[in-house]
């Protein structure tokens, strides 16, 4: 699995200079990006590709090569699978569309490929995919893309690694994240998932740098196989999967060749497996924060803060509904509250009104998150002023001093909400619903952990950010 992220040398099959060729912009991307590894082209007239050794068969390759990328008409593909085995290429990334999503003519071409990969002892990705994404060491092989897309991506690599069965989505996360406080490790396309699967993902995600597995999913092959790979993982898995409805379901089969099963099925093996389903495919890159830059929740018992009262009784109500529950603070905590500033309320949600002390806040928050009765914070301070800045840079700190999680919003635009994150880099929910989700699953993930006995793991890596 290793080559298909990390390959010393990469051919790019159907490459080639023509107006509109999908593997020349894979090329232009490698190059632009300075992927550190040999790049070759595979093209009818064996033409230099980006300054790339052209070649006209892969055979001709006086080099061994650790991956191919095939871009072609998907008649010729298992031909040229055939080359690769023959070539002593092991791995095999097949974007080429046409395939078991195209109907039967399409599903006897994929069975070719099996047979193939069979014969020479291929592993490959797709067919009908965009490949891999894969952030250290500069490496994507995703077709039609601007090189200048990955500049964020490549120099400031993150945690976050994807399996989706949608180049689009996969795109759709990257671009999304530019403006969070989370990034990419790595983003897989796979397609028709014909041979390797999100089974196979999930299990070579345990030993490289992902904190957080986020998996969009159109239907599932082998329910037996991804519920053993989860149950072992030790790493929170979060899933958005379509096909809720009959009419979802027909549209996936149209585009990655799977009905998506049986919704019901699919929400029982979560449980079983402790995967967290998320409920909107946004959840998928506005959620992981919660993980990459906080303590997990271990109770539900959620005190929320504001500044500006109303929202204390809009998030109260998504709480309960969500599961979670209103703390009940003792009156103790009540008393040093009041002590600390002039609040329109010390019970829970506890309210300041519009004071804007920094060190009332901060004194704020180090009473709740050090109460025996909290195990979470939801805070939504109204920013309007660089000392309540400075106060959620301190909570932040904080909660990974008490291990204890809080999730921020500020009542806000969207835009400036995404302008605050960027700039202070803080980890901002972009509503009231974001921020009680992201409790909400870190504490299902909690329980998940639990019943695995994993959750040591976690700890420690959380015991290191306050280091």
């Amino acid at each position: 699995m290793q080559k298909f992220f990390q390959p010393r040398s990469v051919v790019i099959v159907g490459a080639s200079n023509s107006l509109f060729n999908l593997g020349f912009t894979i090329v232009n991307v490698l190059v632009d990006q300075q992927f550190n590894g040999k790049v070759f082209s595979v093209n009818s007239k064996g033409e230099f590709v980006m300054g790339c050794p052209g070649f006209k068969s892969i055979l001709e390759i006086p080099e061994a090569v650790d991956l191919a990328i095939i871009l072609i008409a998907v008649r010729h593909v298992p031909g040229v699978m055939e080359q690769c085995g023959k070539k002593g290429i092991k791995n095999v990334i097949i974007e080429s569309a046409g395939f078991a999503e195209n109907g039967d003519s399409g599903m006897a071409l994929q069975h070719e490929l099996d047979a193939v990969a069979r014969c020479y002892g291929i592993r490959y990705m797709g067919p009908n995919c965009f490949g891999v994404v894969s952030a250290r060491n500069r490496f994507c092989c995703f077709f039609g893309g601007d090189p200048r897309n990955y500049d964020r991506i490549f120099q400031e690599p993150g945690t976050l690694s994807y399996v989706v069965q949608s180049g689009g989505i996969g795109a759709f996360l990257m671009e999304s994240l530019d403006s969070d406080v989370a990034s990419v490790n790595k983003v897989v396309s796979i397609g028709n998932k014909a041979d390797v699967d999100e089974a196979d993902l999930i299990d070579y995600f345990q030993h490289d740098e992902t904190e957080v597995i986020g998996m969009y999913l159109e239907n599932f092959r082998n329910g037996r196989k991804l519920i053993a790979s989860a149950k072992k993982s030790k790493k929170p898995i979060m899933v958005f999967k379509v096909g809720r409805t009959a009419e979802g379901s027909k549209a996936a089969m149209s585009h990655t060749a799977g009905m998506a099963n049986d919704d019901k099925i699919f929400e029982y093996a979560c449980r079983q497996a402790g995967i967290i389903r998320l409920k909107s495919i946004k959840e998928l890159h506005s959620l992981p924060k919660v993980f990459t830059t906080m303590p997990v929740l271990k109770g539900k018992r959620i005190a929320i803060f504001t500044n500006t009262g109303a929202f204390g009784g809009i998030t109260a109500d998504i709480m309960i509904e969500e599961g979670l529950q209103m703390a009940q603070l003792a009156n103790g905590t009540q008393q040093r509250l009041r002590k600390a500033g002039q609040l329109f309320n010390a019970s829970n949600p506890v309210d300041l009104g519009p004071g804007i002390s920094k060190q009332a806040i901060v004194d704020i928050f180090e009473i709740l998150l050090s109460a025996s009765e909290v195990d979470g914070l939801i805070s939504m301070p109204n920013i309007w002023h660089e000392s309540i800045f400075e106060a959620v840079i301190e909570l932040v700190k904080m909660c990974r001093i008490y291990q204890k999680p809080a999730a921020i919003h500020i009542p806000n635009s969207v835009e400036r909400i995404i302008s605050v994150r960027k700039h202070y880099r803080l980890p901002l929910f972009e509503s009231p619903e974001e921020a009680v989700r992201a409790l909400s699953v870190s504490s299902q993930y909690y329980q998940y952990s639990m019943k695995k006995n994993i959750l040591s793991g976690f700890d420690s890596k959380q015991k290191k950010l306050t280091d």
